[in-house]
């Protein structure tokens, strides 16, 4: 029920205005960007309460008791809440600063939720998928290897941006896009954030000291904290040293609560992906250069990323939290960070130098790699396609993206083979009279 008082809010079904219920008069501007990971549902959402007005997070509930039965009250994620939106008025909302938290109660029609459970079975699916059986193999070929090109440049484009926004220094462009790819889709924007507040040439200075490395990367994270874990004396000289660093190079922190660990493994963490990248940057930051010596060998370059947990991080997930694992990241992240950092990266750099060659051996590595298995690759194999490597699955990811969720149903090559052969399909569909 929660996903359809979220629908409702997302498609502004209710109308903009509303009246809270403590009286206040609230018109909404801007019902925000979903949220699909975790945190509040709606981001920077814009409203006007009372004709003052407000930019923050939005919080949708079924009850209005269920910020708390949730969490949300201990959580500071949720602090930048400026609406509560609920189906049930059962709760008030009290803030971590003692404020009240302005809700409202959004009502629907009983035919509303009939339709609605009608239509989203087909929410967020492929209009063609029972049709795509229809196309022959070499057009749906075709059109995913377009789609791999332009999944390339897309991917590309970001590299590129950081080299022009970084005067063509290739090594700190290196840096911020691994970082972000470290974080993946959930946790790219502080791994990138820490990547930016860490110049190269400070964390060349320590290259020759992983604790020193660590110091900064965690530190700088906002991870480092002295009043925690006063029994972990590893933390507690990570605190010493990072206090000591940080003054010395004026270091200012991030803030911590901008991690994600919601659906996260232990061995994917923050921080066990940050003891990684401190171990990229012992003896010198010098990836760019190895990957371009092992651009011909997909093997070798999968080899740059395997790391075997060391010292504290062989027997914890995160700080005070012990669990072990073989090696910091699995087969699978590592055809990832393939995938979404060093094939884009070689290609923009290749690019950038006019080595064509080069480019084309980018291409090679997704064609080298297993395809992906995610929730949209396997919805694609239930259609009845499937992906031979990971250009397939990238095409594949582009075509979702770019045209089925943005309704580009006329401009995609299926649906022009479709709707050009429609007469053919019906006829074959249809029994013998």
């Amino acid at each position: 029920m929660e996903m359809l008082y979220q629908y409702l809010w997302k498609q502004r079904l209710s109308g903009h205005h509303f009246t809270t219920v403590r009286g206040e008069k609230i018109c909404v501007h801007s019902p925000g960007l979903h949220n699909t990971d975790a945190g509040p549902d709606f981001l920077n959402g814009r409203i006007h309460i009372d004709g003052e007005e407000w930019v923050g997070n939005i919080e949708i509930h079924e009850h209005a008791s269920d910020w708390y039965r949730h969490g949300h009250d201990s959580d500071p994620a949720y602090d930048n809440v400026i609406l509560h939106v609920v189906g049930h008025d059962d709760a008030r909302i009290v803030m971590s600063d003692s404020r009240e938290l302005p809700q409202i109660v959004m009502t629907y029609p009983p035919s509303f939720e009939t339709m609605y459970r009608a239509l989203s079975a087909h929410i967020g699916d492929v209009a063609c998928r029972d049709k795509i059986s229809a196309i022959p193999p070499l057009h749906v070929a075709d059109w995913l290897s377009t789609l791999a090109i332009d999944r390339m440049h897309a991917k590309a484009d970001r590299i590129r941006n950081y080299a022009r926004e970084f005067h063509n220094d290739w090594s700190r462009t290196c840096f911020v896009a691994l970082a972000r790819a470290f974080g993946a889709s959930l946790n790219g924007d502080p791994f990138e954030m820490l990547a930016r507040s860490l110049p190269l040439n400070i964390l060349a200075h320590h290259c020759d000291d992983i604790f020193q490395l660590q110091a900064l990367l965690f530190g700088q994270a906002g991870m480092l904290d002295t009043s925690l874990y006063m029994f972990d004396e590893y933390y507690q000289q990570l605190c010493r040293e990072y206090f000591f660093l940080a003054r010395k190079y004026g270091l200012r922190p991030m803030r911590a609560d901008i991690w994600k660990y919601a659906r996260t493994r232990p061995g994917n963490f923050p921080h066990r992906r940050i003891a990684m990248l401190s171990h990229l940057l012992l003896d010198g930051f010098t990836l760019l250069g190895d990957m371009l010596d092992r651009r011909h060998d997909t093997e070798a370059l999968r080899h740059l990323f395997i790391w075997d947990a060391d010292g504290y991080w062989q027997t914890h997930s995160a700080f005070d939290r012990p669990g072990s694992a073989a090696q910091a990241l699995s087969d699978s992240s590592v055809d990832l960070l393939l995938i979404n950092f060093v094939a884009p990266v070689l290609f923009a750099y290749s690019a950038a130098i006019g080595d064509l060659e080069a480019c084309e051996k980018a291409f090679d590595i997704w064609e080298d790699l297993r395809p992906e298995n995610n929730t949209f690759i396997r919805q694609w194999r239930s259609y009845g396609l499937e992906p031979r490597s990971a250009a397939d699955s990238q095409a594949l990811l582009q075509l979702r993206k770019q045209f089925c969720d943005a309704d580009r149903c006329l401009d995609c090559r299926f649906a022009a083979f479709l709707i050009k052969n429609s007469s053919d399909i019906i006829t074959n569909q249809c029994p013998a009279t």
